[in-house]
Protein backbone atom coordinates (compact mmCIF):
# COMPACT_ATOMS: atom_id res chain seq x y z
CA UNK A 1 0.00 0.00 0.00
CA UNK A 2 1.34 3.42 -0.99
CA UNK A 3 1.56 5.84 1.93
CA UNK A 4 1.79 9.52 1.08
CA UNK A 5 2.85 12.33 3.39
CA UNK A 6 1.61 15.88 2.95
CA UNK A 7 3.21 19.13 4.03
CA UNK A 8 1.35 22.30 3.02
CA UNK A 9 3.36 24.67 5.20
CA UNK A 10 3.23 28.23 3.78
CA UNK A 11 0.60 27.17 1.22
CA UNK A 12 -2.62 29.18 0.93
CA UNK A 13 -5.77 27.15 0.33
CA UNK A 14 -9.15 28.63 -0.55
CA UNK A 15 -12.13 26.35 0.12
CA UNK A 16 -15.64 27.41 -0.88
CA UNK A 17 -18.73 26.00 0.80
CA UNK A 18 -16.67 25.21 3.86
CA UNK A 19 -18.96 25.96 6.80
CA UNK A 20 -19.96 22.28 7.20
CA UNK A 21 -19.90 18.85 5.59
CA UNK A 22 -17.17 17.93 3.13
CA UNK A 23 -15.96 21.52 2.67
CA UNK A 24 -15.28 21.92 6.39
CA UNK A 25 -13.57 18.53 6.63
CA UNK A 26 -11.37 19.34 3.62
CA UNK A 27 -10.39 22.67 5.17
CA UNK A 28 -9.56 20.93 8.45
CA UNK A 29 -7.46 18.31 6.63
CA UNK A 30 -5.38 20.99 4.94
CA UNK A 31 -5.03 22.91 8.20
CA UNK A 32 -3.75 19.79 9.96
CA UNK A 33 -1.23 19.40 7.12
CA UNK A 34 0.19 22.88 7.73
CA UNK A 35 -1.75 25.10 5.30
CA UNK A 36 -3.14 28.58 5.74
CA UNK A 37 -6.84 28.87 4.93
CA UNK A 38 -9.50 31.07 3.47
CA UNK A 39 -12.94 29.55 4.06
CA UNK A 40 -16.26 30.88 2.88
CA UNK A 41 -19.96 30.13 2.86
CA UNK A 42 -23.18 31.99 2.15
CA UNK A 43 -24.30 31.52 5.75
CA UNK A 44 -22.50 34.08 7.95
CA UNK A 45 -23.25 32.42 11.30
CA UNK A 46 -22.16 28.98 10.10
CA UNK A 47 -18.91 30.19 8.55
CA UNK A 48 -18.04 32.10 11.71
CA UNK A 49 -18.69 28.96 13.75
CA UNK A 50 -16.46 26.93 11.39
CA UNK A 51 -13.79 29.63 11.60
CA UNK A 52 -13.81 29.49 15.39
CA UNK A 53 -13.53 25.71 15.33
CA UNK A 54 -10.55 25.77 12.95
CA UNK A 55 -8.84 28.52 14.96
CA UNK A 56 -8.90 26.20 17.97
CA UNK A 57 -6.79 23.54 16.23
CA UNK A 58 -4.38 25.59 14.13
CA UNK A 59 -0.74 26.23 15.00
CA UNK A 60 0.43 29.70 15.98
CA UNK A 61 2.22 30.07 12.65
CA UNK A 62 -0.94 29.38 10.66
CA UNK A 63 -3.65 31.81 9.63
CA UNK A 64 -7.35 31.25 8.97
CA UNK A 65 -9.64 33.84 7.43
CA UNK A 66 -13.33 33.53 6.64
CA UNK A 67 -15.83 35.43 4.56
CA UNK A 68 -19.56 35.26 3.90
CA UNK A 69 -19.86 34.70 0.14
CA UNK A 70 -22.63 33.77 -2.29
CA UNK A 71 -20.73 32.29 -5.24
CA UNK A 72 -23.75 32.81 -7.50
CA UNK A 73 -23.14 36.56 -7.21
CA UNK A 74 -20.25 37.90 -9.29
CA UNK A 75 -19.53 40.77 -6.91
CA UNK A 76 -19.12 38.30 -4.03
CA UNK A 77 -16.72 36.15 -6.03
CA UNK A 78 -14.54 39.10 -7.00
CA UNK A 79 -14.60 40.26 -3.37
CA UNK A 80 -13.47 36.80 -2.20
CA UNK A 81 -10.43 36.65 -4.48
CA UNK A 82 -9.47 40.25 -3.73
CA UNK A 83 -9.80 39.56 0.01
CA UNK A 84 -7.66 36.41 -0.25
CA UNK A 85 -4.87 38.08 -2.23
CA UNK A 86 -4.88 41.03 0.17
CA UNK A 87 -4.51 38.79 3.23
CA UNK A 88 -1.88 36.39 1.86
CA UNK A 89 -0.50 38.00 -1.32
CA UNK A 90 -1.20 34.70 -3.07
CA UNK A 91 -3.40 31.63 -3.45
CA UNK A 92 -1.85 28.22 -4.11
CA UNK A 93 -4.86 25.91 -4.17
CA UNK A 94 -8.49 26.60 -5.04
CA UNK A 95 -11.08 24.03 -3.95
CA UNK A 96 -14.50 24.67 -5.48
CA UNK A 97 -16.88 22.85 -3.16
CA UNK A 98 -19.86 25.22 -2.85
CA UNK A 99 -23.02 23.58 -4.20
CA UNK A 100 -26.73 23.17 -3.62
CA UNK A 101 -28.97 20.24 -4.45
CA UNK A 102 -31.63 22.28 -6.18
CA UNK A 103 -35.28 21.45 -6.90
CA UNK A 104 -36.49 17.85 -7.11
CA UNK A 105 -38.99 16.35 -9.52
CA UNK A 106 -39.87 16.08 -13.19
CA UNK A 107 -38.61 18.98 -15.29
CA UNK A 108 -42.10 20.13 -16.26
CA UNK A 109 -43.08 20.48 -12.61
CA UNK A 110 -40.04 22.08 -11.01
CA UNK A 111 -39.62 25.74 -10.10
CA UNK A 112 -37.62 27.34 -12.94
CA UNK A 113 -36.01 30.04 -10.77
CA UNK A 114 -34.75 27.41 -8.34
CA UNK A 115 -33.49 25.29 -11.26
CA UNK A 116 -31.51 28.24 -12.61
CA UNK A 117 -30.20 29.12 -9.14
CA UNK A 118 -28.62 25.67 -8.93
CA UNK A 119 -26.80 26.27 -12.21
CA UNK A 120 -25.66 29.69 -10.98
CA UNK A 121 -24.21 28.28 -7.74
CA UNK A 122 -22.82 24.92 -8.85
CA UNK A 123 -21.61 25.80 -12.34
CA UNK A 124 -21.31 29.54 -12.92
CA UNK A 125 -19.90 30.30 -9.47
CA UNK A 126 -17.14 27.74 -9.93
CA UNK A 127 -16.38 28.90 -13.48
CA UNK A 128 -16.09 32.52 -12.37
CA UNK A 129 -13.74 31.62 -9.52
CA UNK A 130 -11.52 29.82 -12.02
CA UNK A 131 -11.71 32.71 -14.48
CA UNK A 132 -10.50 35.17 -11.86
CA UNK A 133 -7.80 33.01 -10.28
CA UNK A 134 -6.19 31.63 -13.47
CA UNK A 135 -4.23 34.87 -14.18
CA UNK A 136 -2.61 34.64 -10.72
CA UNK A 137 -1.62 31.03 -11.36
CA UNK A 138 -0.27 31.85 -14.83
CA UNK A 139 1.85 34.62 -13.39
CA UNK A 140 3.54 32.23 -10.97
CA UNK A 141 3.50 29.41 -13.52
CA UNK A 142 1.86 26.97 -11.13
CA UNK A 143 -1.36 26.29 -9.25
CA UNK A 144 -3.94 23.71 -8.28
CA UNK A 145 -7.68 23.78 -8.89
CA UNK A 146 -9.82 21.01 -7.40
CA UNK A 147 -13.45 20.98 -8.45
CA UNK A 148 -16.07 18.92 -6.65
CA UNK A 149 -18.30 17.02 -9.01
CA UNK A 150 -21.04 14.63 -7.92
CA UNK A 151 -24.14 12.67 -8.81
CA UNK A 152 -25.17 13.09 -12.41
CA UNK A 153 -21.73 13.90 -13.81
CA UNK A 154 -21.10 10.47 -15.31
CA UNK A 155 -24.58 8.91 -15.21
CA UNK A 156 -28.21 10.06 -14.98
CA UNK A 157 -29.58 11.37 -11.69
CA UNK A 158 -33.35 11.47 -12.35
CA UNK A 159 -35.50 14.00 -10.49
CA UNK A 160 -32.41 16.08 -9.68
CA UNK A 161 -31.81 17.48 -13.15
CA UNK A 162 -30.39 20.89 -12.23
CA UNK A 163 -27.83 19.30 -9.91
CA UNK A 164 -26.91 16.62 -12.45
CA UNK A 165 -26.61 19.07 -15.34
CA UNK A 166 -24.45 21.46 -13.32
CA UNK A 167 -22.11 18.67 -12.25
CA UNK A 168 -21.74 17.21 -15.75
CA UNK A 169 -21.10 20.67 -17.20
CA UNK A 170 -18.44 21.51 -14.61
CA UNK A 171 -16.52 18.33 -15.44
CA UNK A 172 -16.36 19.31 -19.12
CA UNK A 173 -15.25 22.79 -18.07
CA UNK A 174 -12.44 21.23 -16.02
CA UNK A 175 -11.26 19.34 -19.13
CA UNK A 176 -11.38 22.51 -21.23
CA UNK A 177 -9.58 24.62 -18.65
CA UNK A 178 -6.91 21.98 -18.18
CA UNK A 179 -6.09 21.90 -21.89
CA UNK A 180 -6.13 25.70 -22.15
CA UNK A 181 -3.53 25.94 -19.39
CA UNK A 182 -1.36 22.86 -19.89
CA UNK A 183 1.75 24.99 -20.50
CA UNK A 184 1.54 26.80 -17.17
CA UNK A 185 1.95 23.92 -14.67
CA UNK A 186 -1.62 24.38 -13.47
CA UNK A 187 -3.28 21.11 -12.48
CA UNK A 188 -7.08 21.18 -12.71
CA UNK A 189 -9.16 18.14 -11.76
CA UNK A 190 -12.68 17.16 -10.76
CA UNK A 191 -13.44 14.90 -7.80
CA UNK A 192 -16.37 12.54 -7.48
CA UNK A 193 -16.55 12.08 -3.69
CA UNK A 194 -19.26 9.39 -3.64
CA UNK A 195 -22.36 9.55 -1.48
CA UNK A 196 -21.46 11.44 1.68
CA UNK A 197 -23.22 11.59 5.03
CA UNK A 198 -23.87 15.34 4.96
CA UNK A 199 -26.80 17.76 5.08
CA UNK A 200 -27.22 17.26 1.34
CA UNK A 201 -27.79 13.54 1.88
CA UNK A 202 -30.35 14.36 4.57
CA UNK A 203 -32.11 16.57 2.04
CA UNK A 204 -32.17 13.75 -0.51
CA UNK A 205 -33.63 11.37 2.06
CA UNK A 206 -36.54 13.74 2.67
CA UNK A 207 -37.57 13.24 -0.96
CA UNK A 208 -40.44 10.85 -1.60
CA UNK A 209 -39.17 7.36 -2.41
CA UNK A 210 -41.40 7.24 -5.48
CA UNK A 211 -39.61 10.27 -6.92
CA UNK A 212 -36.11 8.79 -6.94
CA UNK A 213 -36.93 5.07 -6.99
CA UNK A 214 -36.75 2.58 -4.15
CA UNK A 215 -33.39 1.15 -5.30
CA UNK A 216 -31.66 4.54 -5.23
CA UNK A 217 -33.37 5.53 -2.00
CA UNK A 218 -31.99 2.38 -0.31
CA UNK A 219 -28.54 3.22 -1.66
CA UNK A 220 -28.69 6.68 -0.11
CA UNK A 221 -30.04 5.27 3.16
CA UNK A 222 -27.17 2.77 3.34
CA UNK A 223 -24.67 5.60 2.89
CA UNK A 224 -26.30 7.39 5.81
CA UNK A 225 -25.89 4.33 8.03
CA UNK A 226 -22.23 3.87 7.06
CA UNK A 227 -21.33 7.24 8.49
CA UNK A 228 -18.27 9.31 7.64
CA UNK A 229 -15.94 6.82 5.94
CA UNK A 230 -16.52 8.24 2.45
CA UNK A 231 -15.79 11.77 3.68
CA UNK A 232 -12.37 10.60 4.85
CA UNK A 233 -11.65 9.06 1.44
CA UNK A 234 -12.71 12.24 -0.34
CA UNK A 235 -10.47 14.36 1.90
CA UNK A 236 -7.51 12.08 1.21
CA UNK A 237 -7.98 12.43 -2.55
CA UNK A 238 -8.35 16.21 -2.33
CA UNK A 239 -5.15 16.44 -0.27
CA UNK A 240 -3.38 14.34 -2.90
CA UNK A 241 -4.57 16.61 -5.72
CA UNK A 242 -3.35 19.69 -3.87
CA UNK A 243 0.07 18.19 -3.24
CA UNK A 244 3.20 17.87 -5.36
CA UNK A 245 2.56 14.13 -5.62
CA UNK A 246 -0.13 14.88 -8.21
CA UNK A 247 1.92 17.32 -10.30
CA UNK A 248 1.16 16.70 -13.97
CA UNK A 249 -2.17 14.98 -13.38
CA UNK A 250 -4.80 17.24 -14.90
CA UNK A 251 -8.15 17.27 -16.68
CA UNK A 252 -9.45 14.15 -14.97
CA UNK A 253 -12.64 13.14 -13.18
CA UNK A 254 -11.47 11.04 -10.24
CA UNK A 255 -13.55 8.88 -7.93
CA UNK A 256 -12.50 8.97 -4.29
CA UNK A 257 -14.15 5.63 -3.71
CA UNK A 258 -13.40 3.56 -6.81
CA UNK A 259 -10.14 4.82 -8.37
CA UNK A 260 -6.69 3.67 -7.26
CA UNK A 261 -5.43 7.26 -7.50
CA UNK A 262 -2.47 6.80 -5.14
CA UNK A 263 -0.95 4.51 -7.73
CA UNK A 264 -1.29 7.16 -10.45
CA UNK A 265 2.00 8.78 -9.45
CA UNK A 266 3.67 5.90 -11.33
CA UNK A 267 1.59 6.37 -14.50
CA UNK A 268 1.48 10.12 -15.12
CA UNK A 269 2.70 9.83 -18.72
CA UNK A 270 0.02 7.23 -19.46
CA UNK A 271 -2.65 9.53 -18.03
CA UNK A 272 -1.46 12.56 -19.99
CA UNK A 273 -1.52 10.69 -23.29
CA UNK A 274 -4.98 9.14 -22.88
CA UNK A 275 -8.61 10.04 -22.35
CA UNK A 276 -8.81 7.82 -19.28
CA UNK A 277 -10.96 9.26 -16.48
CA UNK A 278 -12.71 11.76 -18.74
CA UNK A 279 -16.26 12.18 -20.07
CA UNK A 280 -16.58 10.64 -23.54
CA UNK A 281 -19.28 9.36 -25.89
CA UNK A 282 -19.55 5.56 -25.96
CA UNK A 283 -20.10 4.18 -29.45
CA UNK A 284 -21.18 0.75 -30.67
CA UNK A 285 -17.63 0.22 -31.88
CA UNK A 286 -16.32 0.74 -28.34
CA UNK A 287 -18.55 -2.15 -27.25
CA UNK A 288 -17.51 -4.44 -30.09
CA UNK A 289 -20.74 -3.90 -32.04
CA UNK A 290 -20.61 -3.54 -35.83
CA UNK A 291 -24.12 -2.20 -36.43
CA UNK A 292 -23.84 1.26 -34.88
CA UNK A 293 -20.99 2.91 -36.81
CA UNK A 294 -20.23 3.55 -40.48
Amino acid sequence: MIKLNYNFEDKVVLVTGSSAGLGYEVAKSYLKSGANLIICSKNYKKIRKAHKSLESIKKKSQKVFSLSVDVSKAQDVYKLIKFSIKKFKKIDILINNAAILGPKGNIEKINWKKWMKTIEVNLLGSVLLCKIIIPYFKKKNKGKIIQLSGGGAASPFPMFSSYAVSKAAIVRFVENLSEENNKFNIDINAVSPGILNTNMLDEILTTKKSMIGLKKYKKFLLAKKRGRNNIKKACELILFLGSSHSNGISGKLISAKWDNWKNWINYKKNLRKSDLYTLRRITGKDKGLDWGNK
